[in-house]
C-alpha cells in the first residue's frame, strides 16, 4: 500500500497509486477524471498509448493543500 509517507517526492506515479485503496486520495476514478477536467486535480502525462502517470510532486501539493472533494 502506497500512502502519502511511502509516495516518492519525485517522479511519476500511476492513477492506481494515487487512488484509494492503495493511494492516499479517497476519491473514486470517475471523481478524479472529473476533478482533472474541470481543474481540480492535476492534469496527467501520457508516456505511450496505454500508459499515463501523474508528477508526484503535484500529488504531494495535492495532499499538502487539502483533496478537493473527499468530503474532509
Amino acid at each position: 500500500m502506497i500512502n502519502a509517507a511511502t509516495l516518492p517526492h519525485t517522479g511519476f506515479v500511476r492513477l492506481k497509486h494515487i487512488l484509494a485503496p492503495d493511494g492516499p486520495i479517497p476519491v473514486s476514478k470517475s471523481t478524479w477524471w472529473a476533478g482533472v477536467k474541470d481543474g481540480r486535480f492535476p492534469k496527467p502525462l501520457k508516456l505511450g498509448a496505454r500508459v499515463t502517470v501523474w508528477r508526484a510532486e503535484e500529488i504531494h501539493a495535492l495532499i499538502a493543500n487539502g483533496v478537493p472533494g473527499d468530503g474532509a
